[in-house]
Order: structure tokens, then C-alpha cells, then sequence
């Protein structure tokens, strides 16, 4: 396997603290690497070491000749005179580009719905993210570093840029390096993981799940090294208490041991512990949908344009349910109706006398008038003791315990909030809204500007949470891990995904084939003549009669699944006709789906 790039003895120092010392580490041919750790420990400074794009302070990091290197920062460089054509594929002519399978693929997993000539000024920060990871896509390098590629992107776009990865590069020829704190896209991806901590980088084989079977083994082990050794530690105390005798060589020797055992001893690494805070009761009725749907006025047109059509959703307490969506399709307008903030159009929402509604937005709403304020004093306002579990268990804490179980330093407490981290303001505002002690909660993506272990503490606290959850996520592995069920909003319509985020890709794929989404270029295009009134309503009937169908035929198949359950299963002829049956009536499931998605696109 042949050695692509190198890094010896890097060191990296702040005037604050050293990141990095006496790092070594080696890429080769075939190498798939995820990075992971708390946000700054350095994992986008080692990355930008290794890519060139910062210059140690000491060690070197050396190229092989000829090593093609490319990469995607955080920075947007991007200039706004620029169209996307122009960004991606330069002056290179259309029928060059065009025949090239790599750029095609590109092209359409990227920016599939936006105009090939718009310019980037016009863009929004998730469109412009999208057109640098294309333009770095569409050439040809044989390393490449991603600097948080997820970012901005759907589930599906995350689930192509996984499989583009995958199939880039041949077995054992070309590498990646990749900081995201996607669990599921590191998982899928990498071979190899590299946690950065405490001025070292230590590596692991396989993907994110390995990575954390490792790591307790390892920490198990630490943990029983450690035991022994405070045990000894022990002894020597009770035998120091109990006196020495005159001076000799042994007292001093015996010391010195136990000096020894304690000099050393790290700092706990995981201090990190969110527990549930008290939540206000929930009632039996929590919020129901009774047929609501949402219209806007077109911009351009006047015209009413429905965002939500009707939408019969009854929310149970306790219930944990993740939104599923493409942007734009109306996943913030389906929140709105639940929490209050977007009336419905018709039909109507009702909710119980005991609802309080809260929202984790992607916006740090909450931080906004405390930005001069150090962290101490903001969460100290509210109240000067706080009452963390329940029962036996019940702590009461200051606010200052409360925030350095939130992860943050002693130091960092009187950190005015506008000189927070991303990843500590996220905190921050996650604990105020917890304090408000709500009963359902509604995370808009979460995830954002959170280190995994950060996201693993959130997962355990909402494990323990007792109110109503929905959230709405790009990251496939919080959604999988915190919710129970899911839905997705396709077509305008609300539909139960029994099989999760892979019948959600499904889904989503069949809209695609049947040409629901729009190319590159197609953007801005003439409008599609809309259904004459006959024709809507026929439609419409057939609509109803083919979710009547799909109705009957998944009551069909579970019965038959049952049946097969309850079947002779030394009948093996009998077993087979009963699985072609199953089969046979999957297929026909799949062809009413398909053929709904077709009339709802006519239907708008």
C-alpha cells in the first residue's frame, strides 16, 4: 500500500494553550479517515496542517510527488461574481463536462433545483456550501479533506455523498479525510478514526461504532489500571498516617512512592453530564391536527399556494417523533402549527390545557439580549437553585454547578455569551429552554455546532426526558437514536414512515425517477399548464381510491406476514407460495405509491 502523505512531530501552540505536540501520524492508499472530538481540541487545525493550509510550529508534514491534494474548509472563499457554471466547471466547454460521469453525478446529487446560471451572490449560505463541495467534487484529486461536508445538507444528500465517496476511487488507491460529526456518514465512509484529545491524535480501526467499542474497552481498562492504583495509593497513606520512624532512607522512599502515584494522574476527560431537569405536567391531550392545511400568497402570482394540505396528526404525550423533508417542504410550517406560531388555513389544531411548548431553533433566539452578559449571571436570573432527577436522586445545584455539568470550565463562566463557542452557545441555549420546564419540545436541528460527545450527553438526556419530542434533523444517526417513529412531508402531504429514513430514501427516489425534481438549469423555467376542473377532479378520485387501495393492500400483507409467522415451518413449498404472495403484493404496493406521487404532482 503506497504512502500518499505524511506528518512528523507536529507541533501546534496558541498563545493560550499548546493543541498539538510530538504528533506523527501517515496516510496511504485506500485510507478512509473520520476525525472526531470535543470542538477545540484542533481537529480542523490538524486537518489544515496536513492539507497545507497552516504551517506548524514545529514538525514537518511531507507529500509524496506527484499526490494530488484537495480540499473543503469551513471558510467560504467563493466569489459572488461568479454563476455556479462558471464555479464547478469553469471555462471547460458543455459537451466536455457534460460526457464527463463524474460531473453529471455530481451535478445532479448536488445541486439538482437550482439554476445553472444564477449567480452566488444570490445564494443562500447552504446553496453556496453545496456549489463548493461540487466544484471540489467534479475534479480529479487523489486525497481529498472534508472539513464538514454535512453541513447544509439533506438526508439525502448526505446519503449520495456517501455513496460518491464510496465508489470515487477504486480498492486501495485514493484517500479521505473527513472532520464531520455525522455519526451515520462516518460510519458508512471510514475505515479509520482518529480521535484528537489532549494534544495527541489516537488512532482507531473502523468506522464510528467501532470507534466507541474501542474506546470503552479501553477506558475500561484505564479504569481498572486506575483502580489498582488508588489502592495502592491507600496503603501507603495509612501507612504514612501511622507514623514514620526516624529518618531513614525508607520513610523518604516510601513517600516518594506515594508522591508518584498521584503526579501523574490526568484530568477526567468526560465531565460532561446532562440530566433531566423537571418538566411542567402533560396532560392526556397534547396537540391534534384535525384536518389543517396551510396556504400562502404566491409572490409573483397572488394565487394561493398550499404549503400543508390537510393533515390529520393527534400527538400522544410521551410521543417521540422525527420530520423527515426536503428544504422547503414544509417541515418549519408543520412545527409552527404544533407550537402556535402559523395558523392554519382551515380545518383546525386543538390543544391541551396543560401544553407548553417549547422550541429549540437554529437561530440562538435566546442568546440575543444576554450576548453582554457573562454565562454565570444569565442562567443565575432565573433562579438561584436548580433541582436536577427526581426522587432519592434529586440534587440541588447553583448555577454554577448546573453549567459545569453542561461542560462548561470554571473560566468560562464569566465568559460574556457572545464570545462562546458555536458548540457552547448551543449549549447554553439548550439549557434555557430546558429551565422553562416544558412539556413538549420541538428541536429544529439540533445537532448543529455539537462535538460527538456533546451529542451522545444530549442523546442520554433526551432518553430521560418524560415530555413529547419532535424533532426535526439532517443527522440520520440523532434521528434514528432519539426518536421512536418518523414521518415525512412528501408532496405536501404528512405520511407515516414505518420503515424509518431508508423508506423515507425510498420514497424520495421514486419522486425523483418520475421527474418531480427539478435539473440544474431548469430553474426559472415556464411554469407546467395546471389540471382543467374536470380533470382536477378526477384526479383527486383516483387519488382517494388508490390511498383506499394501499390502505387495504398493507392490512393484506401484515395479515399474511402473521399467517407466515403461525405456518408450518417444515412446509417449505407451503412457505415458499406464501412468501411469492407477500412478494407479489409488496410489488403492487409499490406501483399505487408510485403512481399516487405521480397525481399529486399533477394535483400540486
Amino acid at each position: 500500500m503506497a504512502h500518499l502523505l505524511g506528518a512528523e512531530a507536529l507541533h501546534l501552540e496558541f498563545p493560550t494553550r499548546v493543541v498539538f505536540d510530538a504528533v506523527s501520524l501517515g496516510i496511504d492508499e485506500g485510507d478512509r479517515i473520520g476525525i472526531v472530538g470535543r470542538n477545540g481540541d484542533g481537529k480542523s487545525s490538524l486537518l489544515a496542517m496536513l492539507a497545507g493550509r497552516l504551517e506548524p510550529d514545529g514538525g514537518r508534514v511531507t507529500v509524496r510527488g506527484g499526490v494530488r491534494v484537495g480540499v473543503l474548509d469551513q471558510a467560504d472563499t467563493l466569489d459572488d461574481d461568479l454563476t455556479i457554471a462558471e464555479v464547478v466547471v469553469g471555462s471547460r466547454p458543455e459537451h466536455e463536462w457534460a460526457g464527463d460521469a463524474r460531473v453529471r453525478d455530481v451535478i445532479g446529487g448536488l445541486l439538482g433545483g437550482l439554476s445553472w446560471d444564477a449567480p452566488l451572490r444570490d445564494l443562500s449560505g447552504g446553496q453556496r456550501r453545496r456549489v463548493a463541495l461540487a466544484k471540489l467534487l467534479s475534479e480529479d484529486y487523489d486525497v481529498l479533506f472534508l472539513d464538514e461536508p454535512t453541513n447544509h445538507l439533506d438526508v439525502e444528500a448526505i446519503s449520495w455523498l456517501a455513496d460518491h465517496v464510496k465508489r470515487r476511487w477504486g480498492v486501495g488507491s485514493g484517500a479521505l479525510l473527513v472532520v464531520t460529526h455525522d455519526r451515520w456518514f462516518l460510519d458508512e465512509v471510514c475505515t479509520k478514526t482518529w480521535e484528537v484529545h489532549d494534544r495527541v491524535v489516537e488512532p482507531f480501526e473502523g468506522g464510528y461504532a467501532a470507534y466507541i467499542l474501542q474506546r470503552v474497552e479501553r477506558d475500561r481498562q484505564a479504569a481498572a489500571i486506575e483502580q489498582r492504583r488508588r489502592n495502592l495509593a491507600r496503603k501507603e497513606l495509612a501507612w504514612l498516617r501511622r507514623g514514620a520512624p526516624a529518618r531513614t532512607s525508607k520513610p523518604k522512599f516510601r513517600i516518594d512512592a506515594a508522591n508518584a502515584l498521584i503526579e501523574d494522574v490526568p484530568e477526567i476527560r468526560d465531565a460532561l453530564s446532562l440530566q433531566s431537569l423537571a418538566v411542567s405536567r402533560l396532560g392526556k391531550d397534547v396537540v391534534d391536527l384535525l384536518d389543517a392545511s396551510v396556504s400562502y400568497p404566491d409572490a409573483v402570482t397572488g394565487a394561493d399556494r398550499t404549503v400543508l394540505h390537510p393533515v390529520e396528526w393527534r400527538i400522544a404525550p410521551g410521543e417521540r417523533t422525527g420530520i423527515l423533508g426536503v428544504n422547503g417542504a414544509g417541515k418549519s410550517t408543520l412545527l409552527g402549527l404544533v407550537s402556535g406560531d402559523v395558523e392554519a388555513t382551515s380545518g383546525r389544531v386543538k390543544r391541551g390545557k396543560t401544553v407548553q411548548v417549547a422550541t429549540l431553533t437554529q437561530r440562538l433566539d435566546e442568546l440575543e439580549e444576554h450576548l453582554d452578559e457573562p454565562v454565570r449571571v444569565v442562567v443565575g436570573r432565573l433562579r438561584t437553585t436548580y433541582t436536577l432527577g427526581s426522587g432519592s436522586k434529586a440534587q440541588e445545584l447553583t448555577p454554577g454547578q448546573l453549567l459545569e455539568r453542561m461542560g462548561f470550565s470554571s473560566a468560562q463562566l464569566s465568559t460574556p455569551v457572545k464570545d462562546l463557542s458555536g458548540g457552547q452557545k448551543r449549549r447554553l441555549q439548550l439549557l434555557l429552554i430546558l429551565l422553562e420546564q416544558p412539556n413538549v419540545l420541538i428541536l429544529d436541528e439540533p445537532t448543529n455546532d455539537l462535538d460527538t460527545d456533546m451529542l451522545a450527553a444530549m442523546e442520554d438526556l433526551l432518553d430521560t426526558w418524560p415530555g413529547t419530542l419532535l424533532v426535526v434533523s439532517h443527522d440520520r444517526y440523532f434521528l434514528e437514536r432519539v426518536t421512536d417513529q418518523q414521518y415525512a412531508i412528501l408532496g405536501g402531504h404528512l405520511r407515516h414512515l414505518p420503515g424509518g429514513v431508508d423508506e423515507y430514501l425510498r420514497l424520495r427516489a421514486l419522486e425523483e425517477r418520475d421527474g418531480s425534481s427539478t435539473a440544474p438549469g431548469s430553474a426559472g423555467g415556464a411554469p407546467e399548464p395546471g389540471l382543467s376542473g374536470a380533470q382536477l377532479r378526477a384526479a383527486q378520485k383516483e387519488m382517494a381510491a388508490l390511498e383506499r387501495r394501499l390502505e387495504r393492500l398493507e392490512g393484506s400483507i401484515d395479515a399474511a406476514r402473521t399467517g407466515l409467522a403461525d405456518h408450518d415451518q417444515s412446509d417449505y413449498v407451503g412457505l415458499g407460495e406464501e412468501m411469492a404472495k407477500i412478494t407479489a403484493m409488496e410489488a403492487e404496493r409499490d406501483d399505487i405509491e408510485q403512481k399516487w406521487f405521480a397525481l399529486t404532482e399533477q394535483v400540486g
